[in-house]
């Protein structure tokens, strides 16, 4: 030990770790003035996050700057004279004596690894200018600097406040003694005058520093010498010490009292492991841990124990080997968190015994064969319905998953047997149950395995265990369930079933393609029955749009909107409707002229709307739309002429939804009607101030619509014998209309026009509204009571067919007008017509069906003869296009082209009557080389 005394106030003072038991001289100015040295505090003096340069406190500061470092240093007295002296900084004043006392020595436990920390008395009151400072430096560990021992005190430094600090007129700075920054765990201390019952006290080298009388500039000499003795454990520590743990462990593990403080038992450990001692307390642990799990194996040789007795016993067990090793673990967990740490190759304390009880318990082959077919006798119980006790499977399902054998010993075998179980179960209930009722087990069986995942199996087995209810129940028997099934759900709408198979087959993997093919193949067949049976003509375009709205319900409601389903649900609409040409859409656009016509009161405006939405989605199907287009033409035609549309609005509405679907030519014409109807009204208002001007109007009001003959259908001329006041009209209005469009020709259609007839009968006054050929036979009758139909043919100069059609409408109808001998539906030769006197009607404005109205076999013929020359002037076009832009063309490649271009179906063999046609016609020529070469002909 070293003690220095100043009596020159000092400003700084240092300890520089040169090498153990030397002397360093402090070289100091004399009263003069302070000792201009400047500190350098070694690394391990300064805690850690401090700045080693930093300044010491001002010359008010209550605490040294190494005070703050943590340096260790112990205070002793500066001498043993009796007359009182004052204090040294450090030390610690008791009642009723003027000398430091010493504290009360420390626990071992308290004892921290290689260094103790001390306190330091009080600070000098005001004024003082004298300090002594004891030091004791010994070696630590190595590589590791200095482990300070002090003996003064061993409580905590607190820093002063400024009351409590030096005086103002002096600075006190303390020596240091250097210290290890990092303690070793567990080393013990010598202590100063105390004995803790390990050790005796170890004797402190001590170094003195001579007082030189005060005056002249004299040096000081700094002596550090290190302890001569290590601690050591008494002899017999260790032996004593392992049998009271090993009392303890046997305590535990037979589930009695602890004789001893289990902090008591820590602090054994620690001190142990302290001294090297922690490989054979490894051992020995393991020994006694070993010992006693083999003693447990013998309970499990019974052979009277039933599965579920021997599951309890094994249960039993294992809760409270898991009990055991924690209270153990709690013992020894100072062994556990340094020496097991520390070896990478050992297992923890809990670790090792989860392999002592697998290796010795649960690896025993009977054992573990009764265990897992315990447990999968109880899975296989809960399966048939039975109760069973699920905290039980749970807790040993988790001491297999703790104990690592729980894939290789249970999981591969509850899988063969789930396997085996389900492929028996599917094959039975296939032919037992109809489709709705399997499905329904089917969807109850991944229910029940989802939550014994959830409830005692590992989440490992979740996957491996749903694919394998899922293989056997629905993978093996996909094509059978939807051949015995999938029909009759959708024919009777079952939205649930459908849905629960559309669920169930996602799950599966090629589930979903199954079910689309069969999905494909129903729309086809059904879809066929519709289109191909003429019987269904009249009702087609409603069953396919009421079929449309099904299926689409099933896609929206069943298969989740599926990309795929939609998909494909158009190809198979787009396939079997196609399957006979022209007739749908023939039937479409006369579905439409139906919902169009002013006699239609089934629908607002909204559900017609609607309706029209409905009828483009199945036109969009349609590959000859210049089909539809032809009827829709003559059809709107009609109904413009005739003035049966029922709304403008909804015309040019659908006729918006032809021109957003098919482009601006396929509506160009139809536009163009609607234009002509519009300036045809202009004309008969400027027409009718004409007539006004005239000296004889006449008495028939004429209204005329001037068609463009491009826009409109092409009608047959018929050449019939009008009135005279009809034929004077005529001229009156064609002098009219080319004294204002000179250049044009105007032709008249008699098959389209109507007038609106007045008649008086005995009952009163009506009038009818007819026909123009229907007119001119009922004027005949202003000349005569009966005619025969010779007479009228002559008279009227009507074709035969049309005439026959015309008196039928007049004589046999529901307003018979004419009364035709002999009696019948049909119109002969020979027969004769009367005027109906006795005519008879509720209405005052009666109409007589038009018969031009009525679409006979022939003009569908002659319209479907039209859409056919037009395809081959299209194709005509096409061809010259290609070939103009190509210059040379093989016959292959000319024909993909044209299907390219062409929108609607045609035959190879067409295509090739084209080329043939445009080759005599000098459009194009063969290769003289090779004939399936073409060459355009400029």
């Amino acid at each position: 030990m070293v003690m220095c005394a100043m009596a020159a106030p000092l400003h700084r003072m240092w300890a520089r770790p040169a090498r153990p038991a030397t002397a360093t001289s402090l070289p100091a100015r004399g009263p003069s003035g302070p000792a201009s040295l400047r500190p350098r505090l070694p690394r391990a003096l300064v805690p850690e996050g401090q700045n080693p340069r930093e300044r010491v406190p001002g010359r008010h500061g209550g605490t040294s700057g190494l005070r703050k470092a943590g340096v260790l240093s112990a205070i002793r007295r500066l001498s043993s004279a009796r007359t009182p002296r004052p204090r040294p900084l450090g030390a610690r004043a008791c009642p009723g004596a003027d000398r430091a006392c010493a504290p009360p020595p420390p626990r071992l436990s308290q004892v921290p690894h290689g260094a103790r920390r001390t306190r330091r008395g009080p600070a000098p009151g005001r004024g003082q200018a004298g300090v002594g400072v004891g030091v004791a430096v010994a070696p630590g560990r190595p590589g590791g600097g200095w482990a300070a021992r002090g003996g003064a005190d061993d409580r905590p430094a607190r820093p002063r406040g400024r009351g409590g600090g030096t005086g103002r007129g002096a600075r006190c700075f303390p020596a240091a003694a250097m210290a290890d920054e990092t303690p070793r765990k567990g080393a013990l201390s010598a202590l100063v005058g105390h004995t803790n019952g390990l050790t005796k006290p170890a004797a402190l080298a001590a170094a003195a520093v001579s007082p030189k009388p005060a005056g002249g500039g004299g040096s000081r000499k700094l002596v550090i010498k290190n302890f001569r003795d290590r601690p050591k454990l008494p002899d017999n520590y260790t032996q004593d010490t392992w049998q009271k743990l090993h009392e303890a462990v046997r305590a535990v593990q037979s589930s009695t009292s602890i004789r001893y403080n289990l902090e008591e038992l820590y602090q054994a450990v620690e001190n142990l492991c302290s001294h090297k001692v922690s490989p054979t307390l490894y051992k020995q642990l393991r020994q006694v841990c070993e010992d006693h799990v083999q003693a447990q194996i013998l309970q499990f040789r019974e052979d009277s124990l039933d599965s579920v007795l021997f599951l309890k016993k094994i249960n039993t067990c294992w809760q409270d080997h898991c009990r055991q090793m924690i209270m153990i673990r709690s013992i020894f967990l100072f062994l556990d968190r340094t020496y097991v740490l520390q070896n990478s190759m050992l297992p923890s304390i809990w670790d090792m015994g989860l392999e002592l009880f697998r290796n010795h318990i649960i690896s025993d082959k009977m054992v573990q064969s009764k265990s897992i077919d315990g447990i999968l006798l109880l899975i296989e119980r809960e399966r048939s319905g039975e109760a069973v006790d699920r905290s039980l499977l749970r807790s040993l399902l988790s001491m297999l998953s703790d104990l690592q054998v729980y894939k290789d010993s249970f999981e591969v075998k509850f899988l063969e047997e789930t396997n085996c179980l389900y492929a028996a179960e599917g094959q039975r209930l296939m032919q037992e149950r109809e489709v709705p009722e399997y499905l329904n087990h089917v969807s109850k069986r991944l229910e029940e395995e989802g939550d014994r995942v959830i409830t005692y199996l590992d989440h490992s087995t979740q996957k491996p265990l749903i694919a394998c209810v899922e293989k056997q129940l629905l993978g093996e028997h996909l094509t059978a369930i939807l051949q015995k099934g999938l029909d009759q759900l959708l024919d009777e709408n079952r939205v649930p079933d459908l849905t629960q198979m559309y669920q169930l087959f996602s799950r599966v993997k090629g589930g979903q393609q199954v079910l689309l093919q069969h999905w494909s193949e129903y729309i086809k067949t059904f879809g066929t029955t519709i289109v191909i049976n003429p019987e269904k003509d009249k009702d087609m375009v409603q069953d396919l749009l009421d079929f449309k709205d099904r299926v689409d319900h099933v896609i929206e409601a069943c298969f989740q909107r599926n990309e795929k389903f939609i998909n494909l649900m158009k190809e198979s609409f787009e396939t079997f409707i196609n399957k006979r040409p022209n007739k749908p859409a023939e039937l479409i656009a006369k579905h439409v002229d139906s919902k169009l016509r002013a006699g239609n009161k089934e629908a607002t405006d909204e559900e017609l709307e609607r309706i029209l939405d409905k009828v483009m989605i199945i036109f969009r199907f349609i590959h000859g739309k210049d089909v539809f287009e032809a009827f829709y033409k003559k059809d709107l035609a009609k109904r413009l002429l005739v003035g049966k549309s029922a709304s403008v609005d909804a015309e040019k509405s659908m006729l918006s939804k032809l021109k957003h679907e098919c482009g601006a030519a396929f509506t160009s014409k139809l536009e163009g009607m609607f234009k002509d109807m519009e300036l045809s009204k202009d004309i008969m208002v400027q027409f009718k101030q004409y007539m006004q001007n005239q000296s004889d109007p006449g008495s028939i009001d004429l209204t005329v619509n001037i068609l463009t003959m491009g826009y409109w259908p092409t009608y047959t001329p018929m050449e019939v014998h009008l009135t005279p006041e009809m034929v004077k009209l005529q001229e009156i209005f064609k002098t009219f209309y080319l004294g204002k469009h000179s250049g044009r020709k105007l032709q008249w259609q008699t098959t389209l026009g109507h007038a609106v007839l007045k008649a008086e009968f005995k009952e009163g006054k009506k009038e009818f509204q007819v026909s123009l050929f229907q007119t001119l036979v009922l004027l005949m009758f202003n000349e005569g009571d009966g005619f025969s139909f010779e007479e009228i043919k002559m008279a009227t100069g009507i074709e035969d067919g049309e005439l026959r059609r015309t008196l039928q409408s007049l004589a046999c109808g529901k307003a018979r007008v004419l009364v035709k001998s002999p009696k019948g539906k049909e119109v002969e030769d020979g027969d004769t017509f009367m005027f109906n006197g006795e005519f008879k009607h509720k209405l005052f404005r009666i109409k007589i069906n038009q018969i031009q109205m009525k679409e006979t076999i022939e003009e569908q013929a002659s319209t479907t003869e039209r859409v056919f020359q037009d395809r081959q002037y299209q194709i005509d076009a096409a061809i010259v296009r290609i070939m103009k832009m190509r210059k040379t063309l093989g016959h292959n490649l000319l024909v993909s082209e044209l299907y390219n271009q062409l929108k609607f179906p045609v035959k190879p063999g067409d295509l090739k009557k084209r080329i043939e046609s445009l080759i005599d016609r000098d459009y194009m020529e063969r290769d003289k080389d090779n004939p399936n070469q073409y060459h355009y002909v400029a």
